[in-house]
């Protein structure tokens, strides 16, 4: 039987990145995938989806330059070329994961993996032996109960992209932050797009101010959203809510995923108090010592950045380096509309029941000139601070290139920097970022486009 240092469950971001630190620290490390290298992420999630949203955007850059006056011909949709061009890239970093795994000696092993107390991991006929063990089985798609949904064919947001023909009509069950993402993907392409949410509004784990911007934008897209539905019954091409009949032509289901925890049945391994996610300390080691979990498994922000940053804090853990423990707060949450959302840390609601002295300031960018120039002028900078220290508490941007911007406040909160080095930080003229100084600037009545 081969024994390895580190044997890590799952290659997705949470598992390879995790494998790879192992590696680095000079381990002999296994990694177990049973379905794909890069995991959910890589293949069916963040990047597919992030590869059809650019194609979209290209779509309304091209109505927005007609608009301006650089005319084009008739716009054609070549749907399964874009999909071939998705396929490309999911294979470009899938093969590039893989080139690591070898290039760090790791070795791979491809099936489903078993657990055993005394941590024997079997794949098919292969039994190998860790010393430390990661779980990142990740989650897969939550299919809720609704009547006559066993009947009907149905994606799941694993299943999307698999797509050959570009739906003409498309009902998505479910209003989070995938499935109004996937609606701003297809709506630009030509597809007739409907959002219905049980819950009272679309997007709830984000800023409201932001959710206003995005919802705004889906009127403009012409996607319906339909919140507090009541669904009675989904038939054949056709979703019968209490007082409405929404026809389809295709069925998307994206109400949230589940934890995959199969891995756990011989581990004896406690839960948390919601019995849904595995329970784990500071560092990510679960209730039977030498065994660790990351990721979807163990709730918390369902984010491929989140798995990775977890997994390293734990790998130097078993290395016995007692890394600084992950902060919550300055995990960055994304939301890729367009605009795009991103925010940080504490909401102004969450950083007063913390007591805190709060201040919210915002930064328009309407009065911004390259965004004026770009034609990009829906959202705005909203940093929430403590008025006795200026500490930077939470952020939120909605605007073009809003999750790549969030990283310059980020920054500053995570190097112990405040409102005042914020507000001193000298930005490019002219750059969308201004606005993240006039908004720091605000704080000390000092905004100059404000």
């Amino acid at each position: 039987m081969k024994e390895f240092d580190v044997i890590v469950i799952g290659a997705g971001p949470g598992g390879y990145v995790s494998a790879i630190r192992a590696a680095q620290l000079g381990k002999r490390v296994a990694i177990v995938e049973k379905k794909k290298i890069g995991g959910a992420c890589l293949n069916v999630g963040c990047i597919p989806s992030k590869t059809l949203l650019k194609h979209s955007e290209m779509v309304e850059e091209i109505q927005k330059a007609n608009s301006w006056g650089i005319k084009t011909g008739e716009l054609t949709i070549d749907f399964p070329k874009l999909m071939k061009r998705k396929d490309q890239v999911v294979q470009t970093l899938t093969s590039g994961v893989e080139y690591l795994l070898k290039k760090n000696k790791i070795t791979l092993f491809q099936g489903e993996a078993s657990i055993t107390e005394d941590l024997v991991v079997s794949i098919g006929n292969d039994k190998i032996k860790g010393r430390d063990i990661l779980l990142a089985t990740g989650s897969r798609p939550f299919i809720p109960p609704i009547k006559g949904l066993d009947k009907v064919d149905y994606l799941t947001t694993d299943s999307f992209f698999d797509l050959e023909k570009l739906p003409k009509n498309m009902v998505i069950i479910g209003g989070g932050v995938i499935s109004v993402e996937l609606a701003f993907a297809m709506a630009p392409l030509g597809t007739k797009v409907t959002i219905i949410e049980v819950a009272p509004d679309i997007l709830l784990t984000e800023d409201l101010d932001a959710r206003n911007v995005i919802k705004k934008q889906l009127q403009k897209k012409n996607i319906q959203t339909i919140i507090q539905a009541d669904i009675r019954e989904v038939k054949k091409e056709k979703v019968m809510l209490v007082d409405q009949e929404i026809s389809y032509d295709t069925l998307l289901i994206a109400t949230g995923r589940t934890p995959n925890i199969e891995v756990l049945q011989n581990l004896n391994i406690k839960m948390d108090s919601s019995n849904k996610f595995v329970a784990v300390d500071d560092y990510y080691e679960t209730s039977k010592k030498h065994v660790y979990a990351v990721g979807d498994m163990i709730g918390g922000y369902q984010l491929a950045h989140a798995a990775s940053a977890e997994g390293l804090v734990a790998v130097h853990a078993m290395n016995g380096d007692m890394p600084q423990t992950l902060q919550q707060t300055e995990i960055p949450r994304c939301v890729y509309t367009h605009p795009e959302i991103a925010s940080f840390g504490l909401s102004e609601e969450q950083a007063k029941n913390t007591h805190y002295d709060v201040k919210v300031t915002i930064s328009q960018l309407a009065g911004n000139g390259k965004a004026i120039a770009m034609g990009e002028t829906e959202g705005f900078i909203k940093i929430i601070s403590d008025t006795k220290y200026q500490e930077i508490l939470g952020a939120v941007i909605v605007g073009a290139n809003a999750t790549e911007l969030i990283g310059e406040i980020l920054a500053m909160k995570h190097s112990e920097g405040t409102m005042n080095e914020l507000a001193s930080l000298i930005h490019a003229h002219p750059a969308v970022s201004e606005a993240i100084g006039e908004s720091a600037n605000a704080l000390f009545q000092q905004a100059i486009h404000v």
